[in-house]
């Protein structure tokens, strides 16, 4: 069993730095390209990659890497007298908060802006409070993916001993 839960830790980590870094690459440069565009090639821009982010792959890396946290969540509670348990919680939690984040604020800012024509003067006004609000909440899933992978990785030496 700790071998299978090891590679499991070590595979949510994996998952969870991976969607840190894409999310890093939103917060860090997507985001402000499409900002310097007008607002309707940015949400035709943004309205695009909503759409084509919903695939089989990117399915199984968030998805399956809440699956596998949750799951670690469960481990760590019934094993938290278990040295490093914490740091096993922690990490698995943090990507928990993420994907609840992206859930909460993230998708319904992305289902508002798929509901405007880019062109439009509704589209610009809603273009210019997505792009500071959505990247707000996209640093902060960033910093919990990033967190979470750090303290999986911890664990992975403080819990199987």
């Amino acid at each position: 069993m700790n071998n299978a839960l090891y590679f499991l830790t070590a595979l949510t980590a994996v998952g969870s730095g991976v969607v840190g870094g894409v999310l890093f690459a939103f917060s860090s440069f997507i985001m402000r390209a499409l900002a310097r565009l007008t607002p309707e090639q940015g949400i035709a821009a943004m309205q695009s990659i909503n759409i084509t982010v919903i695939n089989p792959l990117s399915g199984i890396l968030f998805l399956g890497t809440a699956l596998t946290s949750v799951f670690l969540i469960i481990v760590s509670l019934t094993r938290f007298s278990d040295p490093g348990s914490i740091y096993l919680l922690a990490g698995s939690l943090l990507y928990v908060v993420a994907i609840l984040i992206t859930g909460a604020f993230n998708v319904p800012l992305n289902n508002e802006l798929a509901s405007v024509q880019p062109s439009s003067s509704v589209g610009a006004e809603l273009w210019a409070h997505f792009i500071p609000t959505w990247t707000k909440w996209n640093h902060v899933r960033t910093l919990a993916c990033i967190g979470s992978s750090a303290l999986l990785i911890i664990s992975l030496s403080k819990f199987f001993k």
